[in-house]
């Protein structure tokens, strides 16, 4: 299957700034597109904003990383951040749930996403949609330096949910 319609989809809402995926509380609204990566050598990173449905406010960002790369197994296929007035709603879960359909168009049915030691939110994020621990692993020091990263990783997989 093809991934440029849906390559070419995300363009045009991004253009248009209108939502590509929403459940009853939040929308993701593309934002950026990045083809490979020399910094992180990956294949494509879509960014889309978060969003509320009921006043369209943006409240966060989640980052989705297509392909496998030494840079990736640190940063892992999703990252994301909620600002601070809008933490505590499990809107990281949520736009993770949201985002499982455009991460299998890709071919993948599990993913890696990687969080610091002491985030918590993060890692009862990851609980929350179901990840398992595979392991904590030490982020060379050239590679926390490139990418500005901590020196030590958890590393969750979650299996993506076929519906």
């Amino acid at each position: 299957m093809s991934t440029i319609p849906l390559i070419k989809k995300f363009m045009t809402l991004s253009e248009y700034r209108k939502p590509m995926m929403r459940d009853d509380e939040i929308a993701l609204q593309p934002n950026e597109c990045f083809g490979y990566s020399k910094r992180i050598h990956v294949e494509h990173t879509f960014i889309f904003n978060i969003t509320t449905l009921l006043d369209r406010q943006t409240i966060g960002e989640i980052a989705l990383r297509i392909g496998d790369s030494p840079e990736q197994f640190y940063l892992g296929h999703i990252g994301y951040h909620v600002d601070p007035p809008y933490r505590g709603h499990a809107y990281a879960a949520k736009a993770c749930l949201l985002s499982a359909q455009f991460l299998r168009a890709f071919g993948l049915q599990h993913v890696v996403i990687t969080t610091d030691l002491d985030n918590i939110p993060s890692i009862k994020t990851c609980i929350r949609i179901g990840c398992e621990l595979e392991s904590i692993v030490q982020v060379p020091e050239e590679m926390q330096q490139r990418l500005e990263i901590s020196n030590m990783k958890h590393r969750y997989i979650w299996t993506l949910p076929s519906k």
